[in-house]
């Protein structure tokens, strides 16, 4: 079965010409009509994947990522002229997955495509829960679990825990938590990884895990017992 990606692009050429490219490599595209409910458009189509235009009429990319997000942990791949580092670190912010500026670079944009696919749907039905000080992984449903709460997590963050509950209390480089989130894609801003697990923090901070995830310079990531354990 085809994977889906919904395109949600105001430009008719530019959406016609992803289409065309997406479709060539086997892809099920859908392209967005009413940019007042992109959100309920996303949601009948349960696409395996967004390429979410950042400039668009009415509301802006920022926003409908937003919006998706409250009910969907879909992949988001941004796409927009605008070059800024802020731009892409907003991006990711408010939940995007990755960011490919305009003009499009097909090649590029098909490989941040694929290595998004791979991530996200890459754990099967026997992927065990992890836990740790009393906090639980769900890698099947991709969920954070703790004293009768839950929060979902995008395919990059799930990632990153997944690593860091495996180590179990022991630090994990930097290195190794980008080699295992974007499978060495060359193409990976510096601000990447520190935006996935400024955003991790939040989700944590909100569940009563602040300072879950701490950090020693030049030597990575790891969980904290004691913040779990209180």
């Amino acid at each position: 079965m085809a994977e889906k990606i919904f395109v949600v692009e105001d430009d008719p050429v530019i959406a016609a010409g992803l289409e065309r490219e997406l479709t060539k490599w086997h892809y099920q595209v859908q392209r967005a009509e009413d940019f007042e409910a992109i959100d309920q458009e996303c949601r009948r189509f349960a696409p395996h994947l967004v390429l979410l235009d950042l400039n668009l009429p009415s509301y802006d990319g920022y926003y409908w990522c937003q919006m998706i997000r409250k009910d969907s942990d879909v992949p988001i791949l941004f796409l927009s002229a605008r070059d800024t580092s802020m731009d892409q670190v907003m991006a990711m912010q408010v939940g995007g997955d990755d960011y490919v500026t305009k003009p499009i670079d097909l090649p590029l944009l098909l490989a941040k495509v694929q290595a998004l696919l791979r991530r996200a749907y890459r754990y099967n039905s026997a992927s065990e829960i992890l836990a740790f000080a009393g906090v639980q992984l769900d890698p099947t449903k991709a969920r954070l679990l703790y004293q009768g709460q839950a929060s979902d997590l995008t395919a990059t963050e799930l990632l990153i825990l997944k690593q860091l509950f495996q180590a179990q209390g022991d630090y994990v480089s930097r290195e190794s938590l980008m080699e295992e989130c974007w499978l060495g894609e060359t193409y990976i801003d510096d601000n990447t990884l520190a935006v996935n697990i400024s955003r991790l923090r939040k989700k944590l901070s909100d569940m009563g895990l602040a300072d879950f995830i701490k950090t020693k310079k030049r030597v990575g990531y790891a969980l904290n017992e004691e913040v779990a354990s209180q």
